[in-house]
Formats: C-alpha cells, structure tokens, sequence
C-alpha cells in the first residue's frame, strides 16, 4: 500500500465519466441548428476543454466570435437540463471511495468545473454529502494548472501535500499537483489524445486503467 493521508480527484474524465450528458447536450444544440450531430469520440475528447473547448469544436469558432458567448450559454443550459443523466463513476473507483472510508482518509475534489454544475452533479450522484471537500474555480482567484485549488483542498482536508495524492487527466492536474509539492497520478484512462504523450507530464505514476487503481492504492500493484 502506498502511503498517503489524503486523495484528491478531478472531476470530469477522472472520478466521474461525464461525457455521456455532454454528448446528448453538444449534439442537441447542433440539432437546434440545423447542423448534423459530432461523433462521439470527437466530443468525448473535448470535455477536458470545457464548454469553450466544445463550443470551438462544435461550431468552429473562437472565443471572438460574436455569437460565441450565446452558443455557449446556450450549451450550458442544456447540459443543466441533462446533469447526471448517464454520469457515472469510471469502473472501479466507486471501490476506491469506499476503501477510503473504511479506512477513514479523507478524499476530495479539484475540479475547473464551475460550481453552478459540480454542486448539482455531486448532489443527485449523492457524493456532496461524502466528499471532504469539493474545490472550483469559484473558490480561488487562480483555477489549475495553478497550485491554489490544491492548496485550499488540502487546507480544507487538514492535510499537508506532501500527505496527499492528486489524480487527473490532463497535463494541467499533473502541473498543479506538483507545484503543491504533492505527488500525482496520471489519470490515463480519461479524455486524452492517442497522441498525447502522458508520460511526458511528470506524474508520480501512471494508471493505465480506472479497474487498477484500487490495488495500486491499497495493494501495492505497480502500474
């Protein structure tokens, strides 16, 4: 068992599969206007993006675009309507969670979601009342791959970052767990590139799938 006080996630393409309700909202506003729906691989690789990523993607524009903050406005009022329909956690972690509370270490959240759409999901999937804390980006003046989120968890879990592990999948988790001087693991089951280069973000290690984690946290098993 690896030695560790505290474990802290990401939220969308780590703890949580989310991209299932981003498909459904993506291609339910394209549908709106008149434009053929995305393949859902495509999609599924721009939820790390957030709504701006899917915006850009979707409709091909950029942050410029006059029409861009109404398409996405208009995507975040259909993902609300659809939060958590077919959300579910990635397989194996809903052990993990468990083990954690056998075991009484405290675990939590670092997310860039706004907490308008963590608060909601974290409730209907009955994790609010479970989780130590849940950080976003309305909490802190500087969002990941910044070192504040982390901190505040941490402080917030009573638990000093040397102490804890943070697990994410994208490059900017790694770099904010490591500025926080707290060791990290490279979510590779999440929505990353086939040709990302996950081993060239620095991570303490890297679990290839969602299913091993348990044992690499709590077996020993080197991934």
């Amino acid at each position: 068992m690896i030695d560790f006080d505290g474990l802290l996630f990401d939220l969308d393409g780590t703890l949580l599969d989310t991209a299932p309700d981003f498909i459904t909202s993506v291609n339910a506003q394209l549908a709106l206007h008149g434009l053929p729906p995305l393949p859902h691989r495509e999609i599924r690789l721009n939820v790390t993006n957030g709504s701006a990523g899917l915006i850009r993607h979707a409709f091909g524009i950029s942050e410029a675009d006059f029409a861009f903050e109404a398409y996405k406005n208009e995507l975040l009022s259909i993902y609300r309507e659809h939060l958590a329909d077919k959300t579910v956690f990635y397989p194996g972690l809903n052990a993990v969670i468990n083990e954690c509370k056998t075991r009484v270490i405290p675990w939590g959240i670092v997310t860039n979601k706004p907490w308008a759409f963590t608060e909601p999901l974290l409730t209907k999937l009955h994790l609010l009342d479970q989780v130590k804390c849940a950080v976003c980006p309305d909490h802190v003046k500087r969002a990941k791959p910044d070192p504040e989120p982390i901190n505040l968890a941490c402080d917030l879990m009573g638990i000093k970052p040397e102490k804890c592990i943070y697990i994410g999948d994208h490059m900017r988790d790694i770099t904010a767990g490591k500025k926080a001087g707290m060791r990290t693991i490279a979510a590779n089951w999440g929505y990353i590139d086939s040709k990302e280069d996950v081993s060239k973000w620095g991570a303490t290690w890297i679990v290839e799938k969602s299913q091993l984690l348990h044992s690499f946290l709590f077996g020993g098993t080197i991934c």
